[in-house]
């Protein structure tokens, strides 16, 4: 049952019309909206905003006379001393409403005065509410690409995506460019990122580096693609390259020997010299042949001393120099896709081990003289002359045979892919 404004009980199912009050908003302000009463206007605020009762008696310890002589005023009460004053909140209630001032009470005065209070608890749900729908695009694109599942919740998760829009409305705005990029990615054919950006986001600059787009786009890449963790400019080219977006198509390069497919590479084959192909190159014309075994090396070296031995003889060889950039993936990619096995070797170190295990995710190939018996042998085989050099760095896992991660571990010490030449060479001339 509900009860009319005069306290009388209303007809079940027939609403009682709320009267229109009027507050003498001038004699309010000269009542309780003195600055000497802005304490207690503050505590009846806060009491309202934890959704507290306004009853019980509130203090101010050490109150000026004006304050406290404001207090006297309020509820017409003598003066008084002590060292605090103290108030009744039913007392100002009652006043208010006696004297016709606010006669809904202490609540509807402090909200006249201050501004309509919104009450923690519901603040709260409508801020939960709010980041829910900030990260609902992300719902959304689990939806159409479940492989980003593990992704999605990270960024929920971790804060990032907070820390960067700081408010729901921004962060909402934000995934919502982040989930239009990573939908069609991998880009198939390869395109330009700024073209890219342009297309999906509406500006060439929207995954610029440094921008929140950028940072969060370029993190759902790696967990698409499996892109390896790294930082810095020749990373950022390489991760986004994973996705087949370009930053640069001429930087990244790959150094190849004897490679063939295009009128180039042939007659580069023929002179028995390296050659240097870029990320444009490999993406405008592939090599239109693939060998049935390329072998891959980590090292310049390697490479520069096959086409010094052997010149034309020498089969094809592909060197990362370091971490494979986006031209050799792609071309190691292209090349497995038509058919070539692919062998790779590298230095015997936690560096060169992690290497080989990046290569790993993301194309398939197989140890070329890269197992643990092969280390075993460097070890028993180097240079007497030269000292051995101590294994430093992080141990990382070696997938393609976990007992060499074991044997580097046992004896720590490194063997670089250069004091191997002669048995690398002896391989690609192609007998024991």
């Amino acid at each position: 049952m509900e009860l009319t404004h005069d306290g009388h009980a209303a007809p079940d199912g027939v609403p009682e019309p709320v009267a229109h009050v009027t507050v003498d908003v001038p004699r309010l302000r000269r009542l309780l909206g003195v600055p000497e009463l802005e304490w207690l206007v503050e505590r009846v605020r806060g009491r309202l905003v934890a959704g507290q009762p306004l009853t019980g008696a509130v203090s101010l310890a050490a109150p000026t006379s004006g304050q406290r002589s404001a207090v006297e005023r309020l509820l017409a009460r003598p003066p008084g001393g002590g060292r605090s004053v103290t108030v009744r909140l039913e007392a100002v209630d009652a006043v208010l409403r006696r004297s016709g001032i606010c006669p809904d009470g202490l609540a509807a005065a402090v909200t006249r005065l201050t501004g309509p209070v919104t009450p923690a608890a519901q603040a709260r749900a409508e801020e939960d509410a709010a980041w829910d729908r900030a990260y609902a695009p992300l719902d959304a694109l689990v939806g159409d690409r479940p492989e980003l599942a593990a992704w999605a919740a990270r960024v929920r998760a971790d804060g990032l995506a907070r820390r960067l829009g700081r408010t729901p409305e921004a962060v909402q705005t934000l995934l919502m460019g982040v989930c239009a990029a990573l939908r069609p990615l991998p880009a198939d054919p390869a395109v330009s990122l700024a073209a890219f950006a342009a297309r999906v986001l509406g500006s060439a600059h929207a995954l610029d580096d440094g921008t929140p787009q950028a940072t969060l786009t370029l993190s759902g890449i790696r967990a698409l693609t499996g892109f390896a963790d790294g930082s810095g400019a020749e990373w950022r080219r390489d991760a986004w390259a994973s996705a087949g977006l370009l930053k640069d198509e001429l930087s990244s390069t790959v150094l190849t020997l004897n490679l063939r497919g295009t009128p180039a590479l042939d007659w580069m084959a023929d002179e028995g010299e390296p050659s240097v192909l870029t990320l444009r190159q490999l993406i405008r014309r592939p090599p239109s042949v693939a060998s049935p075994v390329v072998r891959i090396c980590e090292n310049p070296a390697v490479l520069a001393a096959a086409a010094d031995a052997l010149g034309p003889a020498c089969p094809p060889l592909i060197c990362l120099q370091g971490q494979p950039s986006a031209a050799a993936l792609a071309l190691l990619r292209h090349l497995h896709g038509n058919g070539s096995d692919l062998r790779y070797h590298g230095d015997f170190d936690w560096g060169g081990l992690r290497i080989a295990g990046a290569l790993l995710r993301r194309v398939p190939w197989r140890p070329w003289r890269y197992a643990a018996a092969d280390y075993r042998a460097a070890l028993t085989e180097s240079d007497t002359k030269l000292p051995p050099r101590p294994l430093t760095g992080t141990p990382t896992r070696t997938p393609w045979d976990p007992d060499l991660a074991e044997a580097l571990a046992d004896a720590g010490v490194r063997v670089e892919e250069e004091r191997e030449l002669d048995l690398l060479l002896s391989d690609l001339r192609g007998r024991p």
